[in-house]
């Protein structure tokens, strides 16, 4: 994180941060994915968010904030929201709540919806520009829409560079997979899983409904989503010859793409985009992938593989 450290107290952030307020698009690192920040008021930078990402205007984005006070001049929270901000902020929880107000997270970043998607990052260089922009930012992962996010500064780049005016290098991304999202409109849905698991949560604010009635609310809900362009195949112990091989455990532990020798599932969730991005590149016909257990964290790593192959409406 020195990079970022240096960056914080840097002009680059705040070339960042004039960058935003003239309307323009910043590359910004998170810890979970590489985001696109741009103004979350301003309809035309969001608007050029969805063209360089070539992202459905019906799938709605997340607004950053700095804090929980920022995050309750936009949303109005309930004690739930306020239990869940308490326990999981700064940090890779995005709570969707009824919108407060419509002009500081414009109509078009919101998909038309009566509701906002808000978290606080915990890396130190995004709360930074947070905070020199002093108001909430969209930065939807800086990716174009449908293939694996970025957890690498040069994966960002690669994907999205050419749309933004500033690129901030905050190193690999910590956690690599994106946030939890938790619908907080009337019963508590987990649209998303995500490094915060569904027993945390449970933990805090009680039984989680099926998401389906709160979907269209959340980033990340189309059928096939995060997808390289190589076929994928889950669940596979013995990977045709043709394919590269992404193991888990000791299930594919001679091959060198092994999500995580030692069975752990938070190094797999840091591995799993940039590992499928590395398989991508080759010249192999398809992408196997070894069985990961569908508990805690491993519930959120399936959730993501099920999409890049196309198996969840």
């Amino acid at each position: 994180m020195d990079r970022a450290a240096d960056i914080a107290s840097s002009p680059e952030l705040e070339g960042a941060a004039a960058a935003l307020r003239a309307g323009g698009l910043v590359i910004l690192p998170t810890e979970t994915v590489y985001g696109l920040a741009a103004d979350a008021g301003d309809a035309r930078a969001v608007a050029a968010v969805y063209a360089a990402k070539g992202r459905p205007a019906f799938n709605p984005l997340i607004a950053h904030v700095s804090d929980v006070a920022m995050a309750r001049r936009i949303a109005r929270f309930d004690d739930r929201a306020e239990r869940l901000a308490a326990a999981f902020w700064p940090g890779p929880l995005t709570l969707v709540l009824p919108i407060a107000d419509a002009a500081a997270v414009c109509d078009l970043a919101r998909a038309g919806l009566d509701t906002v998607a808000v978290r606080a990052p915990a890396h130190p260089l995004a709360h930074a520009l947070l905070g020199a922009f002093s108001g909430p930012l969209v930065a939807p992962s800086a990716n174009r829409s449908g293939r694996p996010s970025p957890t690498t500064f040069a994966d960002a780049v690669e994907e999205t560079g050419a749309a933004a005016a500033v690129a901030l290098d905050g190193g690999p991304c910590q956690i690599g997979l994106e946030s939890a999202v938790v619908a907080l409109l009337d019963e508590a849905r987990l649209l998303r899983p995500g490094s915060v698991t569904r027993a945390q949560i449970e933990a805090l604010i009680g039984p989680l409904s099926e998401a389906e009635a709160d979907a269209k609310r959340s980033p990340g809900r189309l059928a096939r989503h995060y997808a390289p362009n190589l076929p994928l195949r889950l669940n596979v112990t013995e990977p045709r010859a043709d394919e590269v091989w992404l193991g888990f455990g000791a299930i594919g532990l001679p091959e060198p793409l092994n999500l995580s020798p030692d069975g752990d599932l938070a190094e797999a969730a840091a591995n799993l985009f940039a590992y499928l991005r590395a398989a991508d590149r080759s010249t192999a016909a398809g992408i196997a992938v070894a069985p990961i257990p569908d508990e805690g964290l491993g519930e959120a790593i399936n959730d993501r593989l099920r999409r890049a192959a196309g198996f969840v409406g």
